[in-house]
């Protein structure tokens, strides 16, 4: 990799730290795709030697660090959107992994190419784990964020079970979606009862 490959790459990955997702901060700032990524991390070194099934760490953290590296093109498309940007989202996705992969060059470029295609796959131990860990992350930041935040599909279509499919393979993960589930109840009994 020459060092302009490097800058250019950096100068890419730089838009994930200002790119926000529809998620907001318990401070009432709006979360950026980096900061979700960063605390992600966090959580997969906190609860990896909980899984049933031991995870290669290092693959973990690799994975979810590239995870979202397309929306640095493609920006942050939630789940429950419903657009044409929607409808595109994997064609718009796999063709920004493309040109990253090009961009970033042979070896490092494939590797970051193959990891998100994992991820994105959800069969090995790593990407059900990291998936899972994107899933409850965000649930996790809609409890610690102002119920006001939370838009009406959020308030009214369940989209705090998002999380469960996801974590139904490994017990540990299982019973602190279901935790997970449960505070996001109990924001919503509560802000019923302050109204």
């Amino acid at each position: 990799m020459t060092s302009d490959t490097f800058f250019k790459t950096l100068k890419l990955a730089e838009k994930l730290k200002f790119e926000l997702r529809h998620s907001w901060l318990s401070n009432g700032r709006r979360e950026s795709v980096a900061e979700h990524t960063w605390r992600m991390s966090f959580m997969a070194i906190l609860l990896h030697k909980k899984l049933e099934k031991p995870v290669n760490l290092e693959r973990v953290l690799k994975m979810i660090i590239i995870h979202d590296l397309v929306e640095a093109e493609v920006g942050d498309i939630p789940a429950f959107e419903v657009s044409e940007r929607m409808r595109m989202k994997q064609d718009l996705e796999r063709e920004a992994i493309s040109r990253i992969r090009s961009l970033i060059g042979r070896d490092i470029g494939d590797d970051i190419h193959d990891l998100w295609h994992e991820f994105e796959d959800k069969k090995t131990p790593e990407s059900k784990f990291a998936q899972a860990l994107d899933k409850l992350e965000a649930q996790i930041q809609h409890n610690e964020a102002d119920y006001e935040t939370w838009n009406e599909i959020e308030r009214t279509e369940k989209v705090h079970f998002r999380p469960r499919p996801f974590c139904e393979y490994d017990p540990f993960l299982n019973q602190l979606c279901e935790e997970i589930i449960e505070q996001a109840e109990a924001k919503i009994a509560q802000s019923k009862t302050t109204i």
